[in-house]
């Protein structure tokens, strides 16, 4: 649904791929050349997320798929180890890319040859025992143990539940899963050659775009994720519910912790860092407990963590939020449109919906509105349009996330404020719940995509 204010002119239709299905595949590049390089990326170049084009400020244009899925036979020289596990990834259950060179030399980095022996024979639900795996390897238990609890607790590539000596293992996606588990406790000054690496390549993979696939012909909004509105814009608001409210939610939790946000760390190796802070990456209650304990959080106070989220929203940074009212722990990013692996599904690829539907929306006074066109350079995600020549201006409700940046940009000209959204559905109020959703909508999107794969 389109909000139109203004008089509506031509030139706004001017560029109309805001939602395109793009109709054409580029084959990626060749699998040596994609195996064996390091990517060169220029030194810190942003990805634009808004451009002005003939006094338009609009969103960019989508990236086209640049995916081109091969078969087991297509990597000869590649262990069969290794392929086997790159399968048991590509899984539409474990919301996974088709095999494509991409994928293959991501496997290939993420686990040596020994690991991924082990690793193709854990299931993506059901864990298993370091014996039962010793078993399958017909090898002994003290053998497989370390590789086990290098790749659990040194490289963080696989999960592990239960306590020592009889913990049991299991796969993760690779997104959301082993890459923010990998990066999460290291930083930018830190990285090794070997994290290093590991950034190039999941990106890489990111870029094919395939995580369209679980977004095409999807009816409705994800559940799993919320936006809190900045919390200027809703401090006086009648209708602001506690759960919009950041401090409020960190009432519940005693502990803390803080990390390092994967993606912008992530595209910063790339040569495409922003710039913006990346240490605020925050875990609260037995989440953060358990990442304390094992070393990849930092413990921070409550007071810690709302000062580095105010200073977040200063640098134009948006808090993401789990979309569950539970006690047992919590989860919160502060994410920017042109480095968040999750909101480039919007800015890049055009697939709006990432997220539960925000409780504000903004509303738009033209009375008020000068048409500087800052809302529309301020929005992370490319909802607003404007051409400031022609004083006209288009709101793409459906890329829209609630943030209330763009309340924040139009300033004292008050031509923008947040409204509550009538039918607004509150958030679980269990992991049960939570969890039940997600695993049947996972259910369903993996399905559709293993028929479009068949």
């Amino acid at each position: 649904m389109l909000r139109l204010f203004g008089p509506f002119r031509h030139r706004l239709w001017a560029y109309p791929n805001w939602f395109p299905e793009p109709s054409h595949v580029r084959p990626v590049s060749d699998q040596t050349e994609a195996m064996g390089r390091s990517l060169s990326m220029p030194k810190q170049t942003p990805r634009r997320v808004i451009e002005v084009r003939q006094d338009v400020v609009a969103p960019t244009d989508p990236r086209p798929k640049a995916r081109w899925p091969k078969t087991v036979g297509d990597f000869p020289g590649v262990a069969q180890v290794h392929l086997e596990v790159a399968k048991k990834l590509a899984s539409p259950l474990l919301t996974g890319p088709p095999l494509c060179d991409e994928m293959v030399a991501f496997v290939q980095h993420l686990f040596t040859e020994e690991e991924a022996s082990v690793v193709r024979h854990l299931g993506q639900f059901v864990g298993r025992s370091a014996a039962d795996l010793a078993k399958a390897e017909r090898r002994p238990v003290e053998e497989i143990a370390p590789v086990l609890e290098r790749l659990a607790a040194g490289k963080r590539a696989i999960a592990a539940s239960g306590p020592a000596g009889r913990a049991k293992y299991r796969l993760m996606p690779i997104m959301p899963g082993i890459f923010e588990m990998v990066l999460i406790g290291e930083s930018p000054d830190t990285l090794s050659p070997w994290h290093r690496r590991f950034a190039e390549l999941f990106q890489a993979l990111y870029e094919t775009g395939y995580i369209r696939d679980y977004r095409q012909g999807h009816t409705g909004p994800s559940p799993f994720v919320r936006v809190l509105p900045v919390g200027s814009t809703i401090a006086a608001h009648p209708m602001a519910l506690p759960s919009d409210r950041l401090e409020v939610i960190l009432d519940r939790y005693t502990d803390f912790g803080l990390g390092q946000c994967q993606c912008r760390m992530t595209m910063q190796v790339a040569g495409q860092g922003c710039g913006k802070p990346v240490g605020n990456c925050t875990v609260m209650g037995e989440f953060a407990a358990r990442g304390i304990r094992q070393g990849w959080l930092r413990a921070v106070s409550k007071k810690n963590v709302l000062e580095i989220k105010r200073e977040a929203e200063s640098h134009g940074l948006v808090t993401w939020i789990m979309n569950a009212e539970a006690a047992r722990g919590q989860a919160s990013c502060s994410c920017c449109g042109c480095c968040c692996y999750a909101m480039r599904i919007v800015t890049e690829f055009n697939a709006p919906g990432v997220m539960a539907p925000a409780h504000f929306r903004p509303r738009f006074d033209s009375a008020r509105c000068t048409y500087c066109g800052q809302c529309a350079r301020q929005c992370p995600v490319g909802a607003l349009a404007m051409d400031v020549r022609q004083r006209t201006s288009r709101y793409l409700e459906a890329r829209c996330i609630g943030c209330g940046l763009c309340v924040v940009a139009c300033g004292d000209r008050r031509a923008v404020a947040m409204e509550p959204v009538p039918a607004y559905t509150l958030p679980y109020q269990s992991w049960f719940a939570y969890q039940l959703h997600a695993t049947a909508g996972m259910v369903k999107s993996a399905w559709k995509v293993w028929r479009r794969r068949s």
